[in-house]
């Protein structure tokens, strides 16, 4: 049967969601690498590292122990009372075990988290740039995304002006992200602190994601957006998981606190979705939420250096402005410059075209800023070797040579 033969037609939602644009860069790469082209992948955000040993070796004793069946839905209580106690010893913030879920992944964790609080005529606040499935998330709920743009000049972060003038009476969420993807952007805390304040004037919830929070250089320091104010934990559900601080992104192991009615209503939610989150992983997180974090420092150390050797060399490039990014394991670069010239023989009017261009031509592959919401951009992730990030460099300033 051919692909276009069947009578059964897309719903509205499967037409207009559209792929992820990391997860398609990715495809390319592989296919060219399975074509015996050499490529310089800096398109995922994937730790390089393997998961640490002790927490693949408590994943074993999980199933030797016969840990291999369903678990609660929201996950099981050893995890959540973990997850719980990493909270009050980070942040000095107090959770239950029933204001705790685990999802199958944050980007899940996020979905169920907009699915139980958001609908259609609801608003979310998002600002620009933004992680590429935000938007396709929040549309899938059947609410609107008003994207609020940001510069590099403002540090890529939003005003609390800007809250405020983006926020209408269908406004019921802001979702926020610092560490950021892709910019890698991180918020001081009194500059959450100011937008905080709108938060609680305009009764506005927010969905705070902290995927990145233990992957922060320099003077930059996380910080959990409920703690900042009281009344702020009520109204945040904050996200965050075990895939970028533990290098464990196969085992899809994300969590959402907040507060208890509706972390129960997403938990409800994901019963239908999923049954439950993978058994072996949840007693694998445990093992590395409670287990030694050197291996998490470790790989901080690493990704700062990184941070330097990619910024430092793209900075000197011809026509590229790159900011110093506080957190995350990414650069994103101003691209605009080259807009206008040929390169590889091609004429480039906007990030996608520099980004296609510069996989064909010599075989770097980057994520276009358009699929951020920030035209004019590309992003780089650094989570790969040094060694590879030289010689993609390498490549990528005889790219811009024309």
């Amino acid at each position: 049967m051919s692909s276009g033969s069947s009578p059964i037609t897309l719903s509205a939602l499967a037409a207009a969601v559209q792929p992820s644009a990391t997860l398609a860069a990715a495809a390319l790469a592989r296919q060219l690498k399975a074509q015996g082209v050499v490529v310089y992948d800096f398109s995922l955000g994937e730790p390089d590292y393997p998961t640490p040993r002790h927490i693949c070796e408590a994943a074993n004793r999980a199933m030797a122990e016969g840990h291999t069946h369903y678990t609660p839905a929201n996950g099981i209580v050893e995890l959540r009372s973990a997850v719980a106690r990493w909270y009050q010893k980070t942040y000095n913030i107090a959770y239950t075990p029933d204001q705790v879920i685990i999802s199958s992944g944050a980007k899940h964790s996020l979905h169920t988290a907009l699915t139980a609080i958001c609908g259609p005529g609801d608003e979310v606040i998002i600002p620009t740039p933004y992680w590429v499935s935000y938007s396709d998330l929040v549309q899938m709920t059947g609410a609107k995304a008003v994207l609020v743009p940001t510069t590099l000049e403002s540090g890529f972060k939003m005003t609390p002006e800007q809250l405020r003038a983006a926020i209408t009476p269908r406004s019921k969420v802001l979702m926020l992200n610092s560490p950021s993807n892709p910019t890698g952007v991180v918020y001081s805390r009194r500059e959450l602190e100011a937008l905080a304040e709108v938060v609680l004037e305009k009764n506005l919830a927010v969905i705070s994601d902290e995927i990145y929070e233990k992957l922060t250089f320099g003077d930059c320091t996380p910080t959990c957006f409920a703690t900042l104010r009281p009344g702020l934990a009520e109204r945040t559900l904050t996200v965050s998981g075990a895939s970028k601080s533990y290098a464990m992104t196969g085992w899809r192991m994300g969590w959402t606190l907040g507060p208890g009615h509706i972390i129960k209503a997403m938990g409800n939610v994901q019963s239908q979705q999923t049954g439950n989150p993978c058994s072996i992983s949840q007693y694998a997180t445990i093992a590395a939420l409670e287990g030694d974090q050197e291996c998490v420092e470790a790989m901080r150390r690493e990704f700062e250096v990184r941070r330097n050797l990619v910024c430092g060399r793209l900075a000197a490039m011809p026509g590229i402005r790159c900011p110093l990014p506080g957190g995350a394991f990414y650069a994103f670069f101003d691209i605009s410059a080259h807009f206008g010239r040929r390169l590889g023989g091609k004429e480039i009017t906007n990030s996608a075209e520099f980004c296609q261009t510069a996989l064909g031509q010599v075989h770097v592959n980057l994520v276009p800023g358009s699929a951020f919401g920030a035209e004019g951009y590309a992003r780089l992730s650094y989570a790969t070797s040094r060694e590879i990030l030289q010689l993609g460099l390498d490549r990528l300033e005889q790219f811009l040579r024309g």
